[in-house]
């Protein structure tokens, strides 16, 4: 008999709750063949460390790393040192960048392992911006470091940019500078403010489709140093419209974690790629889905990804920038580490009732790889925070 526990209900009351079957995936193992696909992988924290987790960063070097080989084995790319890593949340630089360095070399032992690396301007506080040049002397440095390793860029967005700013014309002059130095095609990020209210108004603009107009004119002028753009703003419409957009050649990857299915199945004018957080904790689900697709099979893609997409709409909910707590929570359940401690203390962003629905949608979309295992560690956390069993 499947294991059963107590979980509170949405409005608190105790319920018992007998879990499913896990799903047994199956596919290439390769990397997808019809679609580019990055997975934004999150990092292990180190809880037995001497660190105040409010104002130190302490990293579990072998579990973040093996972490990354499981991705790289179901053949996703990794998208290092992103919002997912929980980067301005807890991920400071120095440690971002030794992160970078370690998968880096870990990459070179995984045949066939891509990585595309996190560049942004988080290493000095708002009080060192003065000025976009500055802005742009912080991007440098980090842009400077990065290819040093050997590493392929993410130009993410930029707190300070968006504080600083004050026309589209300051957003291109920073890109343009960027972009006219890179070593090698890089990964553009517009994160929407629901990812992080700081980013409001990113572009120079409130619109969304006045943003657009600046960002497309920025990528047209410089399209052979653009491999792609990931936006990240839950609007599968404005994707599709920026999408059809892009100048040849460059690729748009979805960072939609509501409708991620439909846009990287694609329509009759194209598709996307990805380089979602999702990617993280429903890795094996969407390994088989991507070979379903190469496989020609959309009924089998349409079906494996169908009830993930619940379970991601729920780790993605608002507060959106609070989803990291769901995948490493998901990581916990699923035995990729030990403990439900974050980097930061983020750990404790999440209430029980949200927790409680986590597990159970992830059970129903046959994630849960060891119900025994989970079951033990679900009611470990239900009993910590006063959920009798």
């Amino acid at each position: 008999m499947s294991p059963r526990l107590i979980l509170p209900d949405n409005v608190g009351k105790p319920v018992a709750y007998q879990l499913g079957e896990p799903l047994s995936f199956t596919g290439n193992l390769g990397a997808p063949k019809s679609r580019v696909a990055y997975a934004a992988a999150h990092v292990v924290s180190d809880p037995l460390a001497l660190v105040d987790p409010w104002l130190g960063t302490a990293i579990d070097w072998e579990r973040t790393i093996d972490y990354r080989r499981h991705l790289w084995r179901l053949g996703f790319g990794v998208a290092e040192s992103m919002d997912t890593a929980q980067r301005g949340m807890g991920l400071d630089w120095p440690t971002s960048l030794e992160l970078i360095r370690r998968s880096i070399d870990a990459a070179r032992d995984m045949p066939g392992a891509t990585l595309a690396c996190g560049c942004g301007t988080d290493h000095l506080g708002p009080e060192n911006y003065k000025d976009i040049d500055g802005v742009i002397r912080a991007y440098e440095e980090q842009m400077s470091a990065i290819e040093a390793l050997g590493g392929r860029l993410i130009i993410m967005a930029s707190r300070a940019l968006a504080a600083l700013a004050t026309s589209p014309e300051d957003y291109g002059r920073v890109y343009e500078r960027l972009l006219s130095q890179a070593q090698e095609p890089v990964i553009l990020h517009w994160l929407g403010d629901m990812f992080d209210p700081a980013l409001t108004g990113y572009w120079g603009h409130a619109d969304t489709e006045q943003a657009m107009e600046v960002c497309i004119d920025i990528i047209a002028r410089h399209a052979d140093k653009v491999d792609g753009i990931k936006i990240s703003l839950l609007d599968a419409d404005k994707e599709i419209a920026m999408r059809r957009r892009l100048p040849a050649g460059v690729k748009m990857y979805t960072g939609d974690d509501f409708n991620y299915p439909d846009l990287i199945a694609g329509d009759e004018q194209g598709y996307s790629h990805a380089l979602l957080g999702i990617f993280d904790p429903i890795a094996p689900a969407a390994a088989a889905a991507m070979a379903a697709l190469d496989a020609g099979d959309l009924d089998t893609y349409h079906r494996i990804f169908a009830p993930t997409v619940p379970l991601a709409r729920h780790v993605f909910a608002a507060p959106t920038r609070f989803y990291k707590t769901g995948v490493v929570f998901l990581a916990y359940l699923n035995g990729h580490q030990d403990h439900f401690t974050m980097v930061g203390g983020q750990e404790s962003t999440r209430s029980t009732l949200h927790l409680a629905e986590l597990f159970r949608l992830a059970d129903q979309a046959g994630l849960l790889r060891d119900p025994e295992l989970a079951t033990q560690r679900m009611t470990h956390v239900m009993v910590t925070r006063g959920v009798a069993q």
